[in-house]
């Protein structure tokens, strides 16, 4: 099983959601780690892509039903146990949030 951690602004935009938008991103992630067991090749749904100008950084994007796309934004860490990969969450909410990834 994948390890994670979540910066602080992370945990403030995730506050701000929805709990519509915030079970659309449990769903997201569900199919994210999968994906991560599986070897890391994403599947297309999920649009993982690395951020412009920001290495090291890629974004997930996913439906958050109407209106604009549900993204999160994250980075690997240093593995907490050998052969096992670590996200650390950055942001989440919609496109704004690729102003300070």
């Amino acid at each position: 099983m994948p390890t994670y951690e979540a910066h602080p602004r992370f945990n403030a935009d995730h506050r701000r959601l929805t709990p519509e938008q915030r079970h659309r991103f449990r769903q997201a992630v569900t199919a994210f780690v999968h994906d991560l067991r599986a070897g890391g090749h994403f599947r297309a749904g999920l649009r993982v892509k690395r951020v412009q100008r920001v290495p090291g950084v890629y974004e997930i994007t996913w439906s958050m039903g109407s209106g604009p796309a549900g993204r999160a934004t994250w980075e690997y860490g240093p593995e907490r146990n050998p052969g096992t990969p670590h996200v650390i969450w950055r942001r989440i909410g919609s496109h704004d949030i690729l102003t300070g990834p």
